[in-house]
């Protein structure tokens, strides 16, 4: 199953982690944020996309981390200097989130399945009502973004948290791309068959702890900043689920691009000076969002990784 942690962070910290042999949250003291903030490295692809006579940034981020990678190095430092709007997929201020969570399609468990989820939420050390009255596939989703924190890979240190907490320590406005209803739609097929095939995949895949090593070479990947490595992830497993994963991916990466390069250009479009972060699988494939924003006029140089 492909990495599909756009709201998990959102839905996780109401079930705390209790058991001793559990991974808990990384909290480094105050010198070990000072030595994280004083070594920063640039980490993750990025891009600059120029139109109109003036510049935004596209950076490819990821929806978990570590605590280092909270502080940009100094070429994601002056990108973020040289632009005034943040753009993300979701603003998660938005009073819609909880609306469209209303309004996902029902989807009813059979007992063994019910009986398989529950194990897996007590298995990522979260209270058993903690995940309660999300739709499934959220539960799903939130349970995959916490798979990697046995390796200290955590959805509280994504790149999207640490972007958000900078914008709104020095008043930046955020720019959302997509909407709440745009997002669970990306989330949750509306065909219910489609939900449980996806959900019955899922708790595969936990069971059999394939998800930990994925999570962990996505972010090696990611953290070198290598395409091509993300983009080889997650091969075929040569099994009838395989149709269900090409499905899956359509609707969360590919299907979605061309809309967000779109709103990219209208965004940049309207003078504002932005940097987008969005997440790194949205950059490679025969729709990544770089060519589809060269394809809207914009002169794009990639600045992460530098080339050699």
């Amino acid at each position: 199953m492909r990495v599909r942690c756009l709201l998990a962070g959102l839905l996780l910290w109401a079930g705390a982690a209790l058991a001793q042999d559990c991974p808990v949250l990384l909290q480094p003291s105050a010198g070990q944020w000072r030595q994280f903030e004083a070594e920063a490295v640039d980490r993750g692809p990025l891009w600059r996309l120029r139109r109109d006579g003036h510049d935004s940034y596209l950076y490819g981020s990821i929806h978990l981390g570590k605590p280092a990678w909270q502080f940009p190095g100094p070429v994601l430092r002056e990108a973020w200097a040289g632009t005034e709007v943040l753009a993300l997929e979701l603003d998660p201020g938005d009073p819609q989130v909880l609306q469209a969570l209303r309004q996902l399609p029902p989807m009813s468990l059979d007992l063994r399945s019910r009986h398989r989820l529950q194990a897996q939420i007590l298995a990522a050390c979260l209270s058993e009502r903690a995940l309660a009255g999300l739709h499934p596939l959220l539960q799903l989703a939130a349970l995959t973004s916490l798979a990697g924190r046995a390796d200290g890979l955590d959805p509280a240190y994504a790149q999207e948290v640490a972007l958000l907490a900078r914008a709104r320590r020095e008043g930046r406005p955020l720019q959302a791309l997509e909407s709440a209803a745009e997002q669970m739609a990306a989330l949750v097929p509306a065909d219910a068959a489609a939900a449980r095939r996806e959900l019955v995949l899922g708790l595969e895949q936990l069971e059999k702890g394939r998800l930990r090593p994925l999570l962990r070479g996505l972010a090696e990947a990611w953290e070198r900043g290598d395409l091509q490595a993300l983009a080889a992830l997650d091969p075929p497993c040569n099994c009838p689920d395989d149709e269900v994963e090409r499905v899956q991916l359509q609707r969360l990466n590919d299907g979605r691009n061309e809309t967000l390069a779109r709103r990219i250009a209208a965004l940049h479009a309207t003078g504002k000076r932005a940097f987008v972060a969005v997440g790194a699988l949205h950059m490679s494939g025969p729709k990544a969002l770089p060519g589809l924003l060269r394809a809207q006029g914009f002169e794009v140089e990639q600045l992460l990784p530098k080339p050699h």
